[in-house]
């Protein structure tokens, strides 16, 4: 299951932040005699990692409301599948070869493929690759297959495969919070390969600062 976590700032401050005396994060506020940590000027994966670095303090922040939203990603690769999977390679070969000792081979069994089998097998395409904006690659971005509620979100290093085998001519429709959606047709398995959203500069887009309220958000688990 994924970490994911929403950020939320319920009382907003009235100082003024440009009167601030300027510290290294951002500035020092004389009245609550705090720091304030600027994170208007932060990409997701740099808020990511600061909130992962610091669960256990209070954050006073300055933030734009777009910014106050739901982030998600795991830092730490999951091995424990991977090493299960190998363990269960490693037993299948042993079964294998123990098995190929105490029984001759069977006669192979070629199958012979049908023209229409052949071009269903070359229309479907497995589409993997990266989101990022102009700099940094977006975790929790939506990848989603137009017209349809199939779809995947990106990890934390902005990387994503597609659940399901596409063909040419889907349209997938890429989008990520304070970004402009993108649409890409699938031409190739290469087409999404590297993908680019432009930041969506908002008439409505609006600076809040204050006490800065870290929840986890908790995802049911699957049942079998």
């Amino acid at each position: 299951m994924r970490e994911q976590f929403n950020l939320e700032i319920k009382e907003p401050c009235k100082e003024n932040f440009n009167q601030f005396e300027k510290t290294d994060k951002g500035g020092f506020c004389g009245s609550c005699e705090k720091e304030v940590v600027d994170f208007t000027g932060m990409n997701t994966k740099e808020i990511i990692t600061y909130f992962k670095q610091n669960d256990t303090e209070k954050t006073c922040g300055r933030l734009a409301n777009i910014q106050l939203t739901t982030y998600g990603g795991n830092t730490k690769p999951k091995r424990r599948n991977y090493v299960a999977k190998m363990g269960f390679a490693c037993l299948s070969l042993f079964g294998a070869s123990t098995l190929q000792a105490q029984v001759s081979k069977p006669t192979p069994v070629i199958e012979v493929k049908s023209p229409e089998k052949q071009i269903k097998q070359q229309q479907q395409i497995k589409v993997k690759g990266v989101v990022s904006d102009s700099n940094d690659p977006l975790p929790g971005a939506n990848v989603l297959l137009q017209g349809t509620s199939i779809g995947v979100e990106t990890d934390f290093d902005g990387k994503f495969t597609f659940p399901k085998l596409l063909k040419k001519g889907d349209v997938l429709v890429v989008s990520f919070i304070g970004c402009e959606s993108k649409k890409i047709v699938i031409k190739d398995d290469i087409t999404a390969s590297n993908i680019s959203l432009d930041i969506k500069l908002k008439n409505d887009t609006h600076i809040l600062m204050g006490s800065v309220d870290v929840k986890k958000v908790y995802s049911s688990k699957k049942t079998k």
